[in-house]
């Protein structure tokens, strides 16, 4: 059955009206809804030591048992009026009762006002039952059944019509190329109109599925409240954004007019630093390899300055949530971003010390190979076993780098490389064959001429250094494996013995090898091998070619 509640401890309720209608000597007083299947009712005031929210909530839950109990007619419930009080009765237990105060705030009298009540509630009770009978569940869920049938069918009708409708925009905006430029034109129009039609169809579909849902859960009496709330769980948070973006406008547009003269900015800068790297524009000892880094930094700090200029305009930027955001990613960067920034500067520092550039042959610590990219963070090099290494710019300004392609490009690249010979031998004819050996060498520079010199004079052998120059760094390992071959043939074919690298004691031959044992199997003669003709003669290069390992 119902609750029941004394006429003291539990206050009346009040009839329906806008706002509470003030006590004559008491301050306004709050009220609550009292409501049945997420329907308000009627409204309940505040009571004594009973806020209005308790009293609804009681109510509520008294009106609900009843609801959910057949075997109450609505007719049961009556009114018992007396001198104290007038109760909304459900057999013998009270429902509620009012008094002369809530006849008073309500402006009429205390039988009227239970009259009014006792017809809403009732009303209520069996739109409550109603809605719960076989019968209109069963409709409910026929109509549920039309409205997904529909909703599928426009889904597949919109479906359809899209892809029709892709079909015959990329007809109207064919992509044929007469020209480069018209090329380009006609898919950025293409993207264009996909780009617009894309959120368009999506507010669409969102459109449809919200429709739908509020159909299929209006039908049924456990969903309707939530059907009526679905709209606004979209529209509410719109409205919010709608206006918290409107007085934000002024600094969006800001932006934007900062965005476009940067952007703008940085087309004339690029254009210009690309012509000072071409060499159509040129500034005294300014080097056209510098161009590029230079225009990066630029590029860098212009956006820097454009994002601490656009900071007091972003939305939201005087928060303490976005301040506090800002000053914890600036600690993380900062913690973070040590190493980098220090290679950062020392790929700044490297780009104008000049000390290589790409293409250039270098040593950098113990790694030799071709520089393949520098960037602000680290060069890359790729050895002459095709290994690719990368080096962090830090450890490039903290080492020594030797540069071989410089001194090839200015004078020749300069190889050397030592031999020891024993006194017996006379040392004019050691720096001939020598120098011989050097003649036969393809690849090496007549000019300058190669030389030799005797670098120390030991305890069992003198030591000869031969030195040649190369225009081409590349080759140099090459050059170097030639000359040794050259060396030991010429010493070989005049019968004169190497002694390094140890030297312990005199024999009685000297350990060469003899010319007719040159070609010993599986060696093949250059006659029979034409693959590998042999060097002989001078052979000039001026340039890097490709003849690396």
């Amino acid at each position: 059955m119902g609750l029941c509640f004394n006429p003291i401890t539990l206050p009346p309720a009040h009839a329906q009206q806008p706002p509470a209608a003030p006590v004559p000597a008491g301050p306004v007083q709050s009220r609550s809804a009292v409501t049945l299947d997420g329907e308000v009712i009627f409204y309940v005031t505040n009571f004594k030591a009973y806020s209005s929210e308790m009293r609804a909530r009681r109510i509520s839950g008294a009106l609900q048992k009843v609801a959910d109990d057949d075997a109450i007619s609505p007719s049961a419930l009556t009114l018992l009026d007396d001198a104290i009080s007038t109760d909304l009765m459900v057999g013998d237990q009270i429902l509620l009762s009012i008094v002369d105060a809530d006849a008073g705030a309500a402006g009429v009298s205390r039988l009227e006002l239970g009259k009014q009540l006792l017809s809403k509630t009732r009303a209520a009770i069996e739109k409550y039952r109603g809605n719960r009978a076989p019968r209109n569940l069963l409709m409910s869920c026929l109509f549920t059944l039309l409205a997904t049938l529909a909703f599928v069918a426009i889904l597949v009708v919109f479906v359809r019509g899209n892809r029709r409708f892709m079909v015959w925009l990329q007809a109207r905006i064919p992509l044929v190329q007469v020209h480069s430029r018209e090329l380009v034109r006609a898919d950025w129009a293409l993207r264009v109109v996909t780009g617009v039609w894309g959120p368009i169809r999506l507010v669409i579909l969102c459109g449809l599925s919200i429709a739908y849902l509020q159909v299929v859960l209006s039908l049924f009496p456990w969903t309707r409240a939530f059907a009526s709330r679905i709209l606004n769980y979209v529209v509410v948070p719109l409205k919010v954004m709608a206006s918290g973006i409107a007085p934000e406008i002024p600094g969006l547009l800001f932006i934007a007019v900062l965005g476009v003269v940067t952007y703008y900015f940085l087309k004339v800068t690029r254009f210009l630093f690309s012509e000072i790297e071409c060499g159509r524009i040129v500034f005294p000892r300014f080097y056209p390899d510098w161009s590029r880094p230079t225009f990066n930094i630029i590029r860098i700090l212009g956006i820097a300055c454009a994002l601490i200029v656009a900071f007091p305009y972003i939305p939201g930027s005087n928060s303490l949530a976005f301040q506090g955001v800002s000053v914890f990613l600036g600690v993380l960067l900062s913690l973070g971003s040590t190493s980098a920034v220090s290679n950062l500067v020392a790929g700044v520092l490297l780009t104008y010390m000049r000390a290589f550039k790409v293409g250039d042959v270098v040593t950098i610590e113990n790694s030799t190979g071709v520089v393949t990219a520098v960037s602000m963070f680290v060069t890359h090099v790729r050895t002459f076993r095709n290994e690719e290494i990368s080096i962090p710019n830090a450890m490039v300004l903290a080492t020594h780098v030797t540069n071989f392609s410089n001194a090839a490009r200015e004078k020749g690249l300069i190889l050397h490389t030592s031999v020891a010979i024993g006194y017996d031998t006379p040392w004019r004819q050691v720096e001939a064959l020598l120098l011989m050996a050097a003649q036969r060498t393809a690849g090496l520079l007549e000019e300058p001429a190669p030389f030799v010199l005797q670098t120390a004079l030991d305890d069992f052998c003198i030591r000869y250094d031969l030195h040649v120059s190369t225009g081409d760094p590349l080759g140099m390992r090459r050059a170097y494996s030639a000359l040794h071959a050259n060396i030991q043939d010429a010493f070989n074919e005049y019968g004169v013995q190497i002694m390094t690298p140890h030297y312990e004691a005199d024999r009685n031959a000297p350990t060469v090898v003899p010319k007719e044992r040159w070609f010993t199997s599986p060696a093949k003669s250059p006659q029979k091998n034409p693959d590998r003709p042999e060097r002989s003669g001078w052979q000039i290069k001026s340039g890097s070619g490709a003849g690396g390992d």
